[in-house]
């Protein structure tokens, strides 16, 4: 259909129109509307529902229409554990400034703090969740933004919690300067694609500070990542941006700051990966970009597991990790170049800030302890610089051709790059 732009002036001058007519609402104690309900029941399309302070005991609260609820001194919406809270079903909805707790547990309903369901332009801000099932749920819903919430859980096992902030079938969401606490997930994106998540603190919880499954195109930036389950985890999708976030204190048996597995044509720049049981987790990953990373004091900087291929590591700080890199293949088809480790003992005598011998990052001890984990007490010990030499010399359990071949004698000022 083609449109002329008479069309175009006659679509404004009704939205003009529409947004001239609109009219704010009050709820309180002594207003006319005592009811959130009510009061959208009562409002026409782009009204403002202002709700004053107060405790407002109310679930399945239904937005079908253009609406702004506009909370004053953060009134409380109590779901007194019966149920979904706030449910949003129009186009052009705006939540801002509320306090919503004691939503509702349901293992077939998944009830959630504020559900936003095939929606166009919302905008969920200033929000605070406190006992909760799920958090803000996005479902089939584009072109939002989920700005300065915050989200406590009192999660303790996974398969009685919910998500803080999840999305599903979405496109076009921006996610930014959130804090999430004591849930399942902080963050879930399932099959949801050209989303920012920005800004971020995912912090203390049960499983995941950040969970991708099956979802391109993402970007994920300025996040902050710590004692969680796991960190971060990114499955199944490709053309993901992970620049700048920190992943820190995420320890355990089988915790890491990120697992990638299944991912294609990737960036990794500019991480933070700092006292993780494992730095990244990485299983069938290819053309994937590590650059200007810091790994710090991790038990292993980087474990690669089977089917990585193409991938390249270059110009990144190891620093102070128990292990660099743990592979357990003896076949490499990845590239290590120009990247600065603490543990390199070479020499540079043309002092051109590259060592003349080159860095062989996978001991035989990683090779060891991956097989036999009690190993690891020997961790220390001149037994094993022996044998570690000794492989070095001549490799039969490690990629031969694993090597970086321009080790950086200090330590890469990103600056500069």
């Amino acid at each position: 259909m083609k449109i002329n732009s008479r069309h175009i002036i006659t679509l404004f001058v009704l939205f003009l129109h529409t947004a001239l007519l609109a009219e704010t609402i009050i709820v309180c104690k002594n207003c006319e509307f005592t009811n959130i309900q009510e009061a959208v029941l009562s409002a026409k399309d782009f009204d403002t529902i202002l709700i004053k302070k107060g405790t407002y005991k109310e679930i399945n609260i239904r937005i079908d229409k253009p609406l702004t609820l506009l909370g004053e001194n953060y009134p409380v919406i109590d779901g007194e554990d019966k149920g979904e809270i706030i449910t949003i079903y129009s186009d052009n909805v705006t939540i801002d400034g509320l306090f919503i707790i004691n939503v509702g547990t349901s293992y077939t309903s998944d009830f959630a703090a504020i559900r936003v369901v095939k929606s166009e332009n919302f905008l969920i801000q200033n929000v605070v969740l406190e006992k909760l099932f799920f958090g803000i749920y996005l479902e089939k819903s584009n072109n939002g933004r989920v700005f300065h919430n915050k989200i406590i859980g009192d999660a303790v096992e996974e398969f009685n919690s919910g998500n803080g902030i999840q999305l599903w079938y979405c496109k076009n969401v921006v996610v930014e300067q959130n804090i999430v606490q004591h849930v399942r997930d902080g963050i879930y994106l399932e099959f949801s694609d050209n989303i920012t998540i920005r800004k971020n603190i995912s912090t203390n919880n049960v499983r995941y500070g950040l969970h991708f499954m099956f979802s391109n195109h993402d970007l994920y930036e300025d996040n902050v990542f710590e004692n969680n389950g796991a960190g971060v985890a990114v499955m199944f999708s490709k053309h993901i941006k992970m620049y700048n976030n920190t992943f820190k204190n995420n320890w355990g048996t089988a915790s890491f700051g990120m697992l990638l597995k299944e991912i294609n044509d990737a960036e990794i720049v500019g991480n933070t990966f700092e006292a993780n049981t494992v730095g990244i987790n990485i299983e069938g990953t290819n053309r994937i970009m590590y650059r200007n990373n810091d790994f710090i004091g991790n038990g292993w900087a980087m474990k690669v597991r089977g089917a990585c291929y193409g991938n390249h590591f270059e110009k990144n700080n190891f620093l102070y990790n128990s292990f660099d890199i743990s592979y357990n293949s003896n076949i490499n088809d990845n590239i290590f170049k120009s990247n600065y480790w603490s543990n390199y003992s070479g020499y540079d005598l043309d002092k051109d800030g590259i060592g003349d011998v080159p860095y062989r990052p996978v001991k035989l001890f990683s090779y060891i302890v991956n097989r036999t984990p009690e190993a690891i007490i020997l961790l220390r010990s001149l037994f094993i610089d022996i044998i570690d030499f000794s492989e070095k010399v001549s490799p039969v359990f490690t990629p031969a051709e694993l090597m970086d071949n321009q080790p950086q004698m200090k330590r890469i000022s990103y600056d500069s790059n």
